[in-house]
C-alpha cells in the first residue's frame, strides 16, 4: 500500500474535510498534484501570501485577491467549481466564528457539490462544530527498505556531482543509519543522508552518531526528554557483574532476531545515591549501541490541566520513534510518587505511563532509577511492567579497586603507580562518586605543590571525608533491609573480609605510607 492509495480510499469516503498534520508540504502538494491528474479532479492550493492556484495545470498563476482566509473560504463555497482545495496553515483563522461558519456550510453542501476542504499545517485542533465532519490523514514514514533507498539514492547523486569519484560506505554503518532513521519523515531522512553523505563521499559509524543527535533534535524540540551524548560503555564501569550479563543475555531480544513477544520491557535500579545507578543506565545503552533518552521530570510537569499527562506522550512518542532506544527515567519517584495528591494529577501521569507500558510493541527498553522504591506505587514495580529489580549496593573492595583505577586513568594518571589494594581497604563505605572526589581533591592538593598525586594523598583526602555509610546509615540499612529477598543484586557477592558496613560503624584509617 501506498498514500496515495489510502489518500484516494479516504477521498471516494466521501469525507468533505481533511486534516493532514505534516511539516512536509512540498510532498503533499505534490501527491495530491498526481492524484487529481490520474482521478481526472481539479485542485487548488491556497496559501496566505499567493493566494489561490490551481496545481495540476501549468501556467495557470494564483489568484492573489484571495490572499486573506476569509476570501477564499467566501470563494469556494460560492464556486460551482467541484474540485480538491489544499488550505495550507489556515490554523491561526480557525478561531474566527465567520471562517469556521463559512468552513461548515462548505461541508454540509459537500453531497450537492464535491469540494473537498483539506487543511495541511504542522499542529491541527478542529473547531468542535466541524469536527463530525473531518478525517486525518497521516503520511507514511519511509520503512528499513525505503531509507535504504533513499541512501543509495544521495549516493549516486552524490558520485554523478562530483564526476563519478568512489563512494565508500561501511555495510554496518548503512544498516545502522536506515535503522536509525525510522520514525523521521521521507523529507527528513532524504535532507540527512545527502548531509552525512556530503561531508565526505561516505558513511561511517561517525555519521550514524551525527544524524541519531540531528533525528532526536527533530522529534523533541520541547526538552521534555533529553538525549544523552555521552554513553560510557560497560567496560567503564566497575562492578555490576550481574547486571552486565543479564543485559548480554538480553540484547538479540532487544535488538532484533529474538521473540518479539519476548521483547524486554526494562529494569528498575534501586540502591543508595551515588552508588553508580545513573552511570549503570547510560552503560546499558552503550553497551547495546542505542540511543539513550532521559524523561525530565522537571520540565514534565505543567500549571494547565491536561498538559503535563499531554507532555509525557509526546515523550514516549518520541522514544517509540526513537526505537530501538533505552528511556532512562532518573530518580522516578519524584515524578510519580501519589501520596498527597490532591488533584489527581499524579495518579493520571501514572495512568499514562502504565498504559504505555501494556500497549507499546516498540524497543523501547527503559532504565528506571529510584533511591526510595517505597514510595512508589505497587502498579508499576510489580512484575510484568519491569523484567527485574536490580540493587545497586556499596562497593566491595574489588570493585573500589576497578572504581579508583578507571577515575585516576581518565584523569591521565597512571593507576600502577597508586598502591590500589590499599586504597580499596582504606574506602570501605564509600561510594563511586565519594571515591571519585577523593581522587579529585587529591588532584587539587597536589597541584598547590606543582606535584602529581599520590597514594598518600588519596589516603589523606578520604580520612578527612565520612562515607556515606555512616552519614546515612539508618537510610541505608533501611533500604538494604527492603532489598533483602526481593531484589537482585547488581554486584557480584561481596569478598568475605569486606564486611557490609551495615552497622554504620567505620574503622579508623591508618597512616597513609610515604609519598609514591
Amino acid at each position: 500500500m501506498s498514500d496515495a492509495h489510502d489518500l484516494e480510499l479516504l477521498l471516494r469516503s466521501t469525507t468533505p474535510i481533511l486534516l493532514i498534520e505534516s511539516r512536509e508540504e512540498p510532498r503533499i502538494v505534490q501527491l495530491f498534484t498526481r492524484l487529481a491528474l490520474r482521478l481526472g479532479e481539479p485542485a487548488f492550493c491556497w496559501t496566505l501570501t499567493d493566494g489561490l492556484r490551481r496545481i495540476e495545470l501549468d501556467g495557470l498563476g494564483p489568484q492573489r485577491d484571495l490572499a486573506p482566509a476569509t476570501a477564499v473560504l467566501r470563494h469556494i463555497k460560492a464556486t460551482s467549481q467541484r474540485g480538491l482545495y489544499l488550505l495550507l496553515d489556515l490554523h491561526p483563522f480557525l478561531d474566527e466564528a465567520v471562517n469556521v461558519r463559512l468552513i461548515k456550510e462548505i461541508a454540509q453542501e459537500y453531497e450537492r457539490l464535491n469540494r473537498t476542504l483539506v487543511l495541511i499545517s504542522h499542529a491541527l485542533t478542529a473547531p468542535d462544530e466541524v469536527r463530525h465532519l473531518c478525517a486525518r490523514f497521516d503520511l507514511r514514514l519511509p520503512d528499513r527498505n525505503r531509507l535504504l533507498a533513499l541512501i543509495r539514492e544521495e549516493a549516486q547523486a552524490w558520485q554523478h556531482a562530483i564526476d563519478g569519484r568512489a563512494f565508500r560506505a561501511n555495510r554496518e554503518a548503512v544498516d545502522q543509519l536506515a535503522r536509525n532513521l525510522l520514525g523521521v519523515t521521507e523529507s527528513d531522512a532524504r535532507r540527512l543522508i545527502r548531509n552525512a553523505i556530503r561531508k565526505d563521499g561516505a558513511i561511517t559509524a561517525e555519521d550514524v552518531r551525527e544524524v541519531t543527535r540531528a533525528k532526536y533534535e527533530l522529534l523533541s524540540p520541547g526538552g521534555v526528554i533529553g538525549f544523552e551524548y555521552d554513553l560510557s560503555s560497560f567496560a567503564e564501569v566497575a562492578g555490576l557483574q550481574n547486571l552486565k550479563d543479564w543485559i548480554a543475555r538480553r540484547r538479540v531480544g532487544l535488538l532484533g532476531g529474538g521473540d518479539p513477544t519476548d521483547l524486554p520491557k526494562g529494569i528498575m535500579l534501586l540502591g543508595v545515591q551515588g552508588g553508580g545507578k545513573s552511570l549503570a543506565a547510560k552503560a546499558v545503552a552503550g553497551q547495546l549501541g542505542i540511543p539513550l533518552l532521559r524523561v525530565d521530570f522537571g520540565a514534565l510537569y505543567d500549571k494547565y490541566y491536561g498538559e503535563t499527562e499531554r507532555n509525557l506522550r509526546q515523550a514516549l512518542s518520541t522514544a517509540d520513534l526513537m526505537a530501538p532506544c533505552v528511556l532512562w527515567m532518573d530518580e522516578i519517584e519524584k515524578g510519580l510518587a501519589t501520596g498527597g495528591d490532591r488533584d489527581g494529577l499524579g495518579q493520571r501521569v501514572l495512568g499514562t505511563l502504565l498504559t504505555w507500558m501494556a500497549e507499546r510493541q516498540t524497543a523501547v527498553f527503559i532504565v528506571a532509577t529510584s533511591n526510595d522504591i517505597q514510595r512508589l506505587p505497587a502498579e508499576l514495580v510489580r512484575k510484568g511492567r519491569l523484567d527485574e529489580i536490580f540493587f545497586v549496593d556499596l562497593p566491595d573492595a574489588e570493585v573500589r579497586r576497578e572504581i579508583f583505577a578507571i577515575h585516576l586513568r581518565r584523569r591521565g594518571l597512571d593507576p600502577d603507580r597508586f598502591d590500589l589494594a590499599r586504597l580499596a581497604e582504606h574506602s570501605r563505605g564509600f561510594t563511586g562518586a565519594g571515591i571519585e572526589q577523593a581522587v579529585v581533591s587529591a588532584r587539587y592538593a597536589a597541584k598547590e605543590g606543582g606535584d602529581e598525586p599520590t597514594t598518600a594523598m588519596i589516603l589523606d583526602e578520604l580520612r578527612r571525608t565520612q562515607p556515606l555509610s555512616v552519614v546515612m546509615d539508618a537510610q541505608i540499612d533501611a533500604l538494604r533491609g527492603w532489598a533483602r529477598g526481593r531484589t537482585v543484586p547488581a554486584h557480584r557477592e561481596p569478598t568475605p573480609d569486606d564486611g557490609d558496613w551495615s552497622d554504620g560503624t567505620r574503622r579508623d584509617l591508618e597512616s597513609p605510607p610515604a609519598p609514591g
